[in-house]
């Protein structure tokens, strides 16, 4: 299980580095330095908040189910909080440009999003425990 979530981590890390390098290529494009540094830090917050994901769907698989539960459920809302917090911090910012930063943040996430389903369709996990 935790080469799951390892191969989960590194390939995730690879997707996002690649959408932070194209990204940061359209948006210096698009709009020079400002838009290099806003498709960096949006691909950076995906790359946190996928992988507290992770992070804690793995430390809860290691838990009760209730145990389970509380560490995601609780990993979502210390994510919802802080992304509601970093982007009210940067809202006010002038270096950022609101497209690209929401461009980078959009496709990061689709892409964790598809990294996830065929990574887990693909391993192979017991689903019940031999004596």
């Amino acid at each position: 299980m935790g080469q799951l979530f390892s191969s989960i981590l590194k390939k995730g890390a690879l997707l996002i580095g690649a959408i932070a390098a194209v990204g940061g290529v359209i948006g210096y494009l698009v709009a020079s330095t400002n838009g290099l540094v806003s498709a960096l830090i949006g691909a950076a917050m995906a790359f946190v908040f996928v992988s507290m994901t992770a992070l804690s769907v793995w430390i809860g698989g290691k838990l009760s189910l209730g145990g389970f539960f509380g560490v995601v459920l609780g990993g979502w809302l210390v994510k919802l909080i802080g992304f509601m917090v970093l982007v009210a911090s940067l809202r006010t910012a002038d270096f950022i440009v609101g497209p690209v930063l929401f461009g980078s943040l959009v496709v990061s996430i689709l892409g964790s999003l598809a990294l996830d389903a065929i990574v887990f369709s693909k391993a192979r996990i017991p689903s019940f425990e031999s004596k």
